[in-house]
């Protein structure tokens, strides 16, 4: 008798447990997380890539200041603790940063509200007769960012469309990450959107890449994938727009001048990636 009645009571405990699945204890009260509506997404859906155009103590100052955020800053050389490259996390990832300002992307704003944003110590650039020099990544930089992007692009099940850089998203204000930000490398470990070359052939079809193309068409090409593109810009402007897809895509020129190897770039990634 004892034993059938332990065996009952053990029975009614599981039962308890059971009823307590997906009931969260609060402390003054409990939350029942067992029914998720159907009309709910992920508020991250876009990954954000910058420079500092700074040092690293510098960096670090602008973005704990009260005007500018990210959620995680990467020295040019991290430093080396428990044998792991170490990085700065300065904003949750459920939190909103200010890192992008205003920004346009695939018919959205506001891509501070959807966003997680990385900043990499790099210096920017400087200007040599007039001409604006990149300063290079570093390697080790470049290999922790690739792990803690792949993490985040899983996380958040980002598009390789929606891995942009800043100058991106505000090309009349920006060019960080630059032309010497290697796209192509992080593509390759499923990191961002880039072209198939076979269908980059096919498209420019064997004219010269730097053959001159109408550049409505290849602003129109540039709206289709994502970027501002309106009908007031004046041609300093709309240079801009070309200028920060060829850093991307084809940063051995990007003069901002529309032509052939451009454009087939541009139709290259619409064909893989569709419309924005």
């Amino acid at each position: 008798m004892k034993r059938r009645f332990a065996a009952l009571l053990f029975a009614a405990l599981l039962a308890g447990c059971a009823s307590e699945t997906g009931i969260v204890d609060k402390g003054d009260y409990k939350v029942d997380t067992r029914h998720r509506a159907q009309a709910a997404w992920p508020r991250v859906k876009v990954l954000v890539i910058h420079y500092t155009a700074d040092d690293f103590s510098g960096s670090l100052a602008t973005l704990t200041d009260r005007n500018v955020s990210s959620h995680y800053l990467i020295p040019d050389t991290p430093p080396v603790s428990g044998g792991k490259p170490l990085i700065w996390q300065l904003v949750p990832e459920e939190e909103l940063a200010w890192h992008a300002g205003v920004s346009f992307w695939r018919g959205a704003t506001r891509i501070n509200d959807t966003s997680v944003g990385i900043e990499l110590e790099n210096k920017g650039y400087t200007r040599r007769g007039g001409v604006k020099q990149f300063y290079p990544f570093n390697a080790a930089q470049i290999s922790v960012l690739e792990k803690l992007a792949q993490e985040i692009v899983t996380r958040y099940h980002i598009e390789p469309q929606n891995v942009v850089a800043h100058g991106d998203i505000a090309p009349q204000r920006k060019v960080d990450p630059g032309p010497l930000f290697p796209w192509q490398q992080l593509a390759k470990r499923g990191i961002g959107a880039w072209p198939d070359p076979e269908r980059v052939a096919f498209y420019l079809n064997g004219r010269a890449p730097f053959e001159p193309v109408e550049t409505q068409n290849m602003l129109d090409l540039l709206s289709r994938y994502g970027y501002q593109v309106t009908p007031d810009m004046n041609t300093e402007q709309q240079q801009r727009v070309i200028r920060a897809f060829q850093m991307h895509f084809r940063p051995i020129q990007y003069s901002g001048v529309a032509d052939a190897q451009t454009q087939a770039i541009a139709q290259a990634l619409l064909e893989k990636y569709g419309q924005g």
